[in-house]
């Protein structure tokens, strides 16, 4: 049986950082990877003054040749990963519109993003971190769990997935591409061993998208409140609360004729027709 190792992109951030310590708690070495290492390292230092074992690594998911070094590095320092966790990934305001709906005259502005000038290298930065930036680690680490029992990957798709929201266009139509992928992966490694699955957040209030949802004096934007109204529980997830659906995906007796699924944690937005 392979020692665990649990790798994790993008495991700087709220969500990430949670699901590297659950790892931990359930008995794996982790690979804290993130382009922001100071970040990523801060986790590591939690995790080892709860008695684990934890290395964070610098690394770009979207730099295939710095992620090739940074798994010689695992493999020597921890071992073959066992568990991936495709985490890293968002948004950004170059991609993102200043109107909900279409206005006349919006195609004439250009004091504001509208969809008539948005700008293609922010279009392609958001969507090439959420969808390659899944591929190229999974092509990297999936190698390690070739043969092997008990192995699985964990991608993080969104509620966008589902139905897309307004005025983040890419970071949408990335995620729901992050969920066809998972699908493919799962079928493409079936016969390997190797399951693929992935959770689909509803909202969580981080720092990436703090702006969206709250006004520079900590009132929620009108945004948030739409957000609110549509999810039957009325509230932002808790990072931990994405936990029990990360515990059962990874268990590999448990959720061993899982794969190929993505299971929404979302306070029932995604059942909710609004009325």
């Amino acid at each position: 049986m392979l020692k665990k190792v649990c790798v994790i992109t993008g495991a700087g951030g709220v969500l990430c950082s949670a699901f590297a310590k659950e790892m931990a708690k359930n008995g794996y070495s982790v690979a804290l990877l993130d382009i922001n290492e100071e970040s990523a390292q801060k986790v590591a230092d939690e995790i080892s003054m709860c008695g684990g074992l934890a290395k964070a690594y610098k690394a770009n998911v979207l730099d295939k040749d710095a992620l090739e070094d940074v798994h010689k590095k695992i493999l020597s320092e921890m071992g073959k990963c066992t568990v991936l966790i495709n985490g890293a990934g968002g948004n950004s305001p170059r991609a993102t519109t200043a109107h909900e709906y279409f206005e006349n005259g919006d195609e004439k502005r250009e004091d504001i993003l509208t969809f008539f000038n948005l700008d293609k290298a922010g279009f392609d930065f958001v969507f090439d971190l959420n969808i390659k930036g899944v591929l190229m680690p999974t092509q990297i680490f999936s190698k390690d769990m070739i043969g092997e029992d008990g192995c699985s990957i964990i991608n993080i798709s969104s509620m966008n997935a589902y139905t897309p929201l307004t005025k983040i266009p890419a970071y949408s139509s990335a995620k729901a591409a992050v969920s066809n992928f998972t699908q493919w992966l799962a079928v493409h490694f079936a016969k390997a061993g190797i399951r693929v699955n992935a959770i689909a957040p509803g909202f969580f209030s981080t720092a990436q998208n703090k702006a969206l949802l709250w006004n520079d004096d900590g009132t929620p934007t009108s945004r948030t409140e739409k957000i609110l109204c549509a999810t039957p529980m009325g509230r932002f997830g808790e990072p931990e609360e994405l936990l029990g659906a990360l515990k059962f995906l990874t268990d590999p007796e448990m959720a061993s004729f899982v794969t190929g699924v993505v299971i929404p944690v979302d306070g029932g937005f995604s059942a909710y027709s609004g009325v």
